[in-house]
């Protein structure tokens, strides 16, 4: 169905280690699986055809649909799919400046394709995917009920072939469910391909037949599911370093009753008192009572679309809706004169908006600097001593090697370690991380976790951890919140 014969890319830049010898049968199903910039996005953009070859073509047999033409058989939604589309005008803040969304802000039944807005076989299938964001604009839904949409519209116009990165992204346990249970369907009665790219092992669902794994920029031979989950099963749990352990805990501890934003004697971090938002009829986040005080570790759950990302951006002071709100921060009142700079000079924070709002072709090292000044882009050097910092808290996520790659030439996986990098380059009392682990490999994925629980063991350290992977919360979680 799929054939490649030694593939090579003609620009240098997209080349993958060695050609690409790939034949895909009718019946496989595929998961690509690799480490963060192992070369599984090259792989997929030989496939797509967004990477031409040098001598030879990817050769396609799209039989029986009528159409001999890629675009109209193959759809590929790519990681940053799950963030939305980059059209230039979306801001960092938009999603939580309901009144700088156009009146004519399309929603999610207006881009549909055809074939899924008519009632019939297809809306019967996708319906747990939608389910509730029909009349939501695009820019109002959160991260996991974007991803849900980007799956749906694609499936929709029944393509022959279908590529998504990291599927699951995003998406809580029912939704994940849900939807791995659609691709089972399908790929039993109908005649698609699948094709899943993933960072994270455990991810593979059943229904897949065959792995490709990739490497070093190197596709290794294809291996049955059973093959590949027999070698990896063994596999040890990567650990922290002495080194990084010890230059995180030995940090200088700041003295923060030198700061007229911080309760001198610790206490209440934050305290939220029947706090709800709404956006014209719709309530996004129900009436809650939240307090927070130093030293507490916290996860908050609950599912897409209950509220989570936008009680965070209450938090963050990211959310002009804040100062409507019964809100102290840090011992202050919301709106009695504070400024954002204020807040924010304590808070480190990575979130998928923060994500699709960072999309910029400059140096990753100024990604990183950014959040010294918490602006998205860089407006001022950073002085010699702070870009060494920089630095070391890029070896600390392993992306030091990266520091002068344009932020958009990066992996998925390395952009995301690059903002984690700068949500603790400041050394902020508070974490605020929200789906941070978002792409990354296994390896990466458990090393951050031990970052985080290492970084957390200091003085004057409190945290907020979103995740729909309960694996993934760091050990020394002392509360849980839960939204919906």
């Amino acid at each position: 169905m799929v054939t490649i014969v030694n593939g090579v890319a003609r620009h240098p830049l997209w080349r993958m280690a060695e050609p690409i010898n790939l034949h895909i049968e009718k019946g496989e199903q595929i998961a690509i699986v690799g480490d963060n910039a192992a070369g599984k996005s090259r792989l997929v953009e030989v496939l797509t055809g967004h990477y031409p070859l040098l001598l030879n073509e990817v050769h396609y047999d799209f039989s029986p649909s009528e159409s001999p033409l890629v675009s109209d058989n193959l759809k590929y939604i790519s990681f940053r799919d799950s963030y939305g589309e980059q059209d230039g005008t979306y801001y960092y803040q938009q999603r939580w400046n309901q009144h700088d969304i156009p009146d004519d802000s399309p929603t999610v039944n207006e881009c549909l394709p055809r074939p899924l807005q008519r009632r019939g076989e297809w809306m019967r299938l996708f319906s747990p995917l939608l389910e509730g964001l029909g009349e939501a604009t695009l820019l109002s839904l959160s991260s996991g009920e974007l991803r849900r949409f980007q799956i749906a519209k694609a499936l929709a116009t029944r393509p022959r072939i279908l590529i998504i990165d990291n599927p699951f992204i995003g998406l809580d346990v029912q939704a994940r469910k849900d939807f791995r249970d659609l691709l089972d369907t399908l790929t039993r009665e109908t005649q698609l391909l699948v094709i899943l790219v993933l960072s994270k092992r455990d991810d593979i669902p059943d229904f897949i037949t065959h792995v490709l794994p990739v490497e070093d920029l190197r596709l290794l031979p294809k291996m049955t599911l059973a093959e590949y989950r027999k070698q990896y099963a063994t596999m040890p749990r990567p650990v922290l370093s002495d080194d990084i352990k010890e230059w995180i805990a030995n940090l200088p501890v700041r003295n923060l009753k030198e700061s007229d934003f911080y309760p001198h004697d610790g206490g209440e971090i934050l305290r939220f008192r029947d706090v709800s938002i709404k956006y014209g009829n719709s309530t996004i986040l129900q009436p809650i009572n939240w307090t927070v005080h130093e030293g507490e570790r916290w996860a908050l759950s609950g599912p897409n679309g209950s509220g989570k990302s936008t009680l965070l951006s209450l938090v963050c002071a990211d959310n002009p809706q804040a100062y409507a709100c019964n809100i102290e921060l840090f011992g202050h009142r919301r709106g009695t004169g504070e400024s954002i700079w204020q807040i924010k000079k304590h808070i480190g924070y990575v979130s998928p908006e923060m994500h699709r709002a960072y999309l910029k072709d400059i140096p990753s090292i100024d990604v990183v600097a950014s959040g010294l000044s918490d602006s998205v882009g860089l407006y001022v050097r950073p002085k010699p001593e702070q870009k060494q910092i920089c630095l070391d808290w890029m070896r600390v996520f392993g992306v030091d090697s990266v520091a002068d790659r344009s932020f958009l030439q990066l992996s998925s996986g390395e952009q995301r370690l690059c903002l984690l990098a700068r949500a603790f380059v400041k050394d902020p009392e508070l974490l605020i991380l929200d789906e941070p682990l978002h792409g990354l490999d296994d390896n990466n994925r458990e090393l951050v976790r031990q970052i985080i629980k290492q970084f957390c063991e200091r003085p004057h350290k409190t945290l907020v951890m979103v995740t729909h992977y309960e694996e993934e919360l760091p050990e020394g979680i002392t509360h849980t919140l839960r939204l919906g």
